[in-house]
């Protein structure tokens, strides 16, 4: 499903999200994150093994809302399905991201223990409120 300009103009500004994914206890595990988008996929990068990554499994259902940085009771609320993850480009994505969100080239959290990972989501039901 293609992302209309008003929803991705909202992920492209530093706009936070929040990821629910079913935990193994049958609650949602909900989790504030950086978010970003290719025009189709929503994407967030997150360390490997951190809880929000586990969850994430291919084909796992995922409601991801934005919020409008200067208006939170505006936002976007998109539920999907996992479409994936990847290494690839997720430590690059990261300083990306940090760019955007800290006004810093590169992200200043990284660990030489710690791997980035990109997780790729395909909205299926998109709801606006703005």
């Amino acid at each position: 499903m293609k992302l209309d300009n008003n929803v991705v103009s909202l992920i492209n500004d530093k706009s936070f999200a929040y990821i629910s994914l079913l935990d193994t206890d049958g609650f949602p595990h909900v989790t504030p994150v950086w978010v970003d988008t290719d025009g189709e996929s929503i994407i967030i990068n997150t360390a490997n093994g951190r809880k929000k990554q586990k969850l994430a499994k291919k084909g796992s259902i995922v409601t991801v809302t934005i919020t409008n940085p200067s208006n939170p009771y505006k936002y976007v609320m998109i539920k999907g399905k996992i479409k994936g993850q990847t290494e690839t480009g997720a430590e690059e994505h990261i300083d990306k991201m940090a760019l955007k969100y800290m006004g810093l080239k590169e992200y200043p959290r990284n660990s030489p223990d710690e791997s980035r990972i990109l997780i790729y989501i395909d909205p299926i039901k998109v709801t606006k409120n703005f």
